[in-house]
């Protein structure tokens, strides 16, 4: 449809400025893994072959917090305080998005801190996927809201400047 607006208070699709492309990008890689590792999860949950899939999940589970770690700080660290000179960091969108990294990364860390543990009991291999599922909930949610409001937000927000600058930070982390 010619001049269609997009749900979400009648504003047209931002064009993202580098910085916020940057971080959109990295999405789709954390949703693959995060998809792999539900997959384990859920071959866990109807037991088929728990140990291997299980040893896999953890093998995924620590390349995943790699991965997600940078991309968390970049968020953190740079784009969260920049759009909370605007809107504030203690409620509203950004302490939405804090709270849901926090969740996130609760849950994988308990699933690393028991695994090194050592429970091997299948019912607790299940309890500690379902770690891994609702990580999983939570982040592919997130990812959505940051792509279709929290960044088209900030594009309107941030100057000119600011985006240079949000580009250069999320750059020297790595």
């Amino acid at each position: 449809m010619s001049g269609c607006m997009s749900g979400f208070g009648g504003m047209p699709p931002a064009v993202l400025s580098e910085g916020l492309k940057q971080l959109k990008s990295e999405h789709p890689p954390l949703l693959e893994q995060l998809e792999g590792m539900f997959v384990l999860t859920q071959q866990i949950m109807q037991e088929i072959d728990v140990e291997n899939h299980f040893s896999e999940l953890i093998i995924k589970v620590k390349e995943f917090k790699n991965a997600l770690d940078p991309h968390s700080e970049r968020e953190e660290g740079v784009l969260f305080p920049m759009m909370g000179v605007y809107i504030g960091t203690t409620s509203g969108p950004i302490a939405v998005m804090e709270y849901e990294h926090d969740q996130a990364k609760e849950k994988i860390a308990a699933f690393l801190s028991r695994v090194e543990s050592g429970h091997s009991v299948n019912d607790e291999k299940k309890k500690l996927a379902e770690l891994i599922q609702n990580a999983y909930f939570i982040l592919t949610e997130h990812f959505a809201k940051e792509e279709n409001v929290l960044f088209p937000m900030a594009e309107r927000m941030l100057t000119d400047n600011e985006k240079k600058e949000l580009l250069q930070r999320i750059q020297e982390i790595k």
